[in-house]
């Protein structure tokens, strides 16, 4: 159905002529389309793609203006069968076009065949002989009636000729397109507005979103964009969004926004539904970022207590023991005691480090990744593809990976050696940590790699392990270097 109701077939004659003229005007400018296409489409499907889906995008724009079909924007990326269907369609665009021609002009030439003997035979101009009868203005008169029969013949042969264009366009173009693109696109094309947007109404948060469910503002007075409300059972569903000169016919805009109430409230559903989603990917992404703040303040907070107090207690000692020389005894005792708190700060420093590393926050990612890959007791091959420094949950995310990849070789893998690789590739970083070990693990089997999961997971990454018996083990990050809303 049409977003703006149109007169039911048979209810109204002038329906019919506007849908026949429109028709007739799809035809006429499909014999110049048609060549074009039958031109440019063969060479444009094979080394101009952007140019051939443009064509394709083109016809379909001219089927929803005169035909009324309805179909959605035309994606740049189909599968086969899709490309090869909008093909099929350009290529026979010409001859189907002269096919349909004839079968609409030749009711069309007989209605003009009738009134033009039934006008001679009635101006009484000539002594033609019509089949049996000499053409007189009786004859004329009853050749003129006949015309009337005829002409609604014509109007519907152009009526038929038209829906089985639209039928031949939809099947060939259409496409299973997610979101509101075929509600907006039917609004577009009946409002005569291409720049048409539908903000949504979600009525717990009291805030418009768009299809993604990304919040929208309404334009504002003299922007040149204005809104309307669309309603459905008394309660508000969403606000068509579209250019300011539409309020001349706002009877034109709410009968569109009317018809389409039922869908636009099952696509605010949807949009409800893709805003929960995306509130909760935010969420989970600021979780993140809390607990790294909080590691790495716990961090801070030891290094600049705790750590500098053992530390200046390290020095008092050594100042004690360098005074007992002569006390061999008392120097040997505190001897032990200096041993004692050397081992207790540096298990402190490594819980500081395993908190959260300073060296990841002051000098970036590479560097953390090369103190790593140096601490490490097994010979360790490192490849870093990236240049500069990343978000810092991304920067966080990738060192843990390696960390925990490397905690794994030592304690489990039995390798001889491991492989460390983080290369940066369009908006996504690939970290990668491999040994020649026994193989054997996976994600679920312990809280390191479970954990790193959910990490990854809060900011859209992934996390893999590829680790068949005795064959070593592979694990494999994804991380996204650009944020959700970006």
């Amino acid at each position: 159905m049409s977003a703006v109701e149109a007169p039911r077939p048979g209810l109204e004659l002038g329906w019919h002529l506007r849908t026949a003229g429109r028709t007739l005007l799809f035809l006429l400018l499909g014999v110049p389309y048609g060549l074009v296409y039958l031109v440019l489409a063969p060479v444009a499907a094979g080394v101009r793609r952007r140019l051939f889906w443009q064509l394709a995008e083109h016809e379909r724009r001219q089927a929803n203006r005169r035909l009324d079909a309805h179909l959605p924007p035309v994606p740049r990326v189909h599968d086969r069968s899709g490309f090869y269907r909008a093909l099929a369609l350009l290529v026979l665009k010409l001859p189907v076009t002269l096919a349909a021609i004839a079968l609409a002009v030749v009711p069309a030439l007989l209605v003009v065949a009738l009134l033009a003997l039934g006008a001679e035979g009635i101006g009484g101009q000539g002594d033609r002989i019509v089949g049996p009868w000499t053409l007189g203005p009786v004859l004329g008169v009853a050749l003129c009636l006949l015309a009337v029969p005829a002409a609604v013949v014509a109007i519907a042969a152009q009526d038929g000729v038209g829906a089985l264009l639209r039928r031949l366009t939809q099947a060939l173009l259409r496409t299973d397109t997610a979101g509101e693109g075929p509600v907006r696109e039917m609004l577009a094309e009946q409002l005569g507005d291409r720049s048409l947007n539908i903000a949504y109404w979600l009525p717990e948060r009291e805030i418009f979103v768009d299809e993604r469910g990304h919040q929208v503002a309404l334009p504002a007075p003299g922007s040149g964009r204005t809104w309307t409300a669309v309603d459905h059972e008394g309660s508000r569903v969403a606000a068509i969004v579209h250019d300011a000169e539409l309020d001349a016919t706002p009877e034109l805009v709410q009968a569109a926004a009317s018809a389409a109430a039922l869908a636009l409230d099952n696509e605010r559903l949807k949009a409800d539904l893709r805003a929960r989603l995306e509130e909760l990917r935010h969420s989970r992404r600021r979780i993140v970022e809390a607990a790294d703040d909080a590691r790495r303040r716990i961090e801070r907070d030891l290094h600049d207590g705790a750590q500098q107090q053992l530390v200046s207690l390290a020095l008092d000692l050594r100042l004690l023991r360098a005074r007992l020389k002569d006390q061999p005894e008392e120097a040997a005792t505190v001897e032990q005691l200096a041993e004692k708190l050397n081992v207790a700060l540096a298990e402190l420093r490594e819980l500081a480090r395993g908190i959260h590393p300073a060296v990841l926050s002051d000098h970036g990612l590479a560097t953390a990744i090369h103190v790593l890959v140096e601490r490490a007791p097994v010979p360790v091959e490192c490849d870093l593809a990236f240049e500069g420094r990343l978000p810092p949950p991304v920067e966080a995310a990738a060192y843990f990976v390696v960390a925990e990849g490397l905690t794994n070789v030592v304690k489990y893998a039995h390798a001889t050696r491991a492989r460390v690789s983080l290369r940066r590739s369009g908006g996504r970083l690939d970290v990668v940590v491999a040994d020649d070990g026994v193989g054997g693990a996976h994600i679920d089997a312990g809280s390191g790699l479970r954990g790193l999961s959910d990490r990854l997971a809060a900011l859209e990454g992934v996390l893999s392990v590829h680790s068949p018996l005795g064959e070593g083990t592979t694990l494999t990050a994804r991380i996204p270097t650009r944020g959700p809303a970006d």
